[in-house]
């Protein structure tokens, strides 16, 4: 049987402690409860230990990860599982204090559909520019710039609603 482990554990030590709170932030963003985000970044990571692809610098490393991450947190999101325990939420919120401090702007972030809060987080919470957002996502450079501008619309609203 061959080892699962592609890679040594120094660099998997290495990895995890320099990205492991972005990974956090970006299935938080999905999840919006602690244990379902870190189940999500642990399969992030274990998908790491299983994947073969060498990294040609920390931003390429950072960006497969980020990837990862959101489509795992999709995927699971989508699962049948998901769609029948809508009564789960409600017991979630109960929770003392959440990993991940959530201010009222990034709350309002996490309420938008996945598309536009996955490109509002990465250009506004991350920093990253729309050309690597959208070779991160696969999408165009053109799509990932509609959803930022219908993202800040969609914002917009939601804040001048608090404001009357």
């Amino acid at each position: 049987m061959q080892s699962s482990l592609l890679r040594t554990n120094e660099e998997l030590t290495e990895i995890y402690s320099r990205h492991v709170d972005t990974v956090y932030r970006v299935c938080f963003m999905f999840m919006k409860n602690g244990p379902d985000t870190e189940d999500m970044v642990q399969n992030t990571f274990i998908r790491l230990m299983r994947d073969n692809t060498v990294f040609q610098s920390i931003e390429h490393e950072k960006a497969w990860l980020i990837r990862t991450a959101t489509n795992l947190c999709k995927d699971h999101l989508k699962h049948w599982w998901q769609k029948r325990r809508a009564g789960m939420d409600e017991a979630e919120k109960l929770e003392s204090e959440p990993a991940f401090e959530a201010d009222n702007n990034l709350e309002m972030v996490l309420n938008l559909p996945p598309k536009y809060k996955t490109a509002v987080y990465l250009y506004y919470y991350e920093g990253y520019k729309t050309a690597e957002i959208a070779k991160m996502l696969g999408k165009n450079e053109s799509t990932i710039r509609g959803w930022l501008y219908k993202s800040r619309q969609l914002l917009k609203l939601e804040m001048e609603g608090d404001l009357q």
